[in-house]
């Protein structure tokens, strides 16, 4: 029998290392499988579309706001995998009664190795946990520092329009990548409109591919909206996601600078 602590302070019992596992995050999907639990991962989310072979094989058990309860319970999970602000508090707390589940809570890059760290305890897997973290670490630190940060906004979502604020996760990676947010006064996911779009004045707006799917049509009618505001559709994943897939980010982080540089050198602003 061991004792574990989750990021909400909860304490989680378990009398063996968990051999039914059950993801209910697609970046701590993604996770599990580079910590190496293939085998001991029976259930994911249809957003966890990472290991793509996973996504084909394992069982789906609904989405991260709407879980099939009773198709989770039917596997009686000795492990599930959950995360404050993409599940449902309610849901959540209806399987806390019968399985362990262990909750994260990530804001910024700290909390994300914290989050590795605590799974790869839980899985026993704390060697490749550590690992993953030296390597995020180690790639997060070669980042380029910009000497004047590019007044950013992001969007996650349209009509309306949704942004970052402070308290985010991607707030954090923006601030990692060298952008300034400049919505950062603002808490949580602040909603737009074309009026604050134009008098922020943003020099980078940055369109997310997820959760809202930005496409080259949107980015041409904001284009048109805001003439001297660079607009650019990015990989939503490399800034919202939270386990694993951050030792990719950095590389990502660093071409979208190159982007917006050659850019700027192309309008010669």
């Amino acid at each position: 029998m061991a004792f574990f602590v989750d990021q909400l302070g909860r304490s989680i019992e378990l009398l063996h290392s968990p051999q039914r596992i059950v993801s209910v995050v697609p970046s701590q999907t993604e996770l599990l499988f580079d910590l190496g639990v293939n085998d001991k991962v029976v259930g994911i989310t249809k957003f966890c579309v990472h290991p793509l072979d996973w996504y084909r094989t394992k069982t789906r058990i609904g989405g991260t706001k709407q879980l099939d309860l009773n198709k989770i319970k039917e596997f009686a999970p000795d492990l599930i995998i959950a995360n404050k602000e993409e599940n449902v508090r309610e849901q959540i707390e209806e399987l806390a009664k019968d399985f362990p589940v262990w909750i994260s809570d990530v804001d910024n890059l700290d909390s994300a190795l914290s989050m590795i760290r605590g799974i790869g305890k839980i899985t026993s897997r704390e060697l490749q946990a550590k690992e993953i973290i030296h390597q995020i670490q180690l790639r997060f630190s070669q980042i380029p520092i910009i000497n004047v940060q590019p007044r950013t906004c992001y969007l996650i979502w349209k009509d309306p329009f949704m942004t970052v604020g402070a308290d985010t996760f991607i707030n954090d990676m923006l601030k990692c990548a060298g952008f300034q947010n400049v919505f950062e006064n603002q808490i949580r996911y602040p909603e737009l409109s074309f009026d604050h779009l134009k008098t922020a004045n943003c020099d980078v707006i940055l369109l997310s591919s997820e959760p809202y799917p930005f496409k080259e049509k949107h980015a041409r009618e904001l284009q048109s909206f805001l003439p001297n505001t660079k607009i650019i559709l990015v990989d939503g994943e490399m800034f919202s996601w939270y386990g694993s897939r951050l030792i990719k980010a950095p590389a990502y982080f660093q071409q979208l600078q190159n982007q917006i540089l050659s850019l700027k050198n192309a309008r010669g602003s």
